[in-house]
């Protein structure tokens, strides 16, 4: 018989060759990091398309706040423009009020 014969028959029936249960092992090894892998870019996929969600957010956040802007620098100028007819309607009727009392008084003279 050859010596490999004789090795395998010294093992015993049913028990595996040394040089087996260390590829069974590494080939273990091997498959626990690609699942590693896996999840490893899973994790980076999800983080990738999480800060693609916020830039959109934040892109949407700088329109809003542009829009935001421009509505608010229309409404100034229709609060100072209100702010200005104001003051020029009580300083006409302030003048009306005035003609009216002296219209008034001078007929209460007469």
């Amino acid at each position: 018989m050859s010596d490999a014969i004789s090795d395998k028959s010294a093992n015993g029936p049913g028990q595996a060759e040394p040089g087996f249960a260390e590829v069974d092992a590494a080939t273990r090894r091997l498959m626990a990091a690609l699942d590693a892998l896996e999840r490893a870019v899973e994790l980076r996929r999800d983080a990738d398309r999480d800060e693609e969600e916020l830039a959109a957010r934040i892109q949407a956040l700088g329109a809003d706040r542009a829009r935001l802007a421009d509505e608010l620098d229309g409404s100034l100028v229709r609060t100072r423009r209100l702010e200005r007819s104001n003051r020029e309607i009580a300083e006409r009727l302030d003048a009306a009020i005035g003609t009216i009392r002296e219209v008034l008084d001078a007929g209460e003279i007469s």
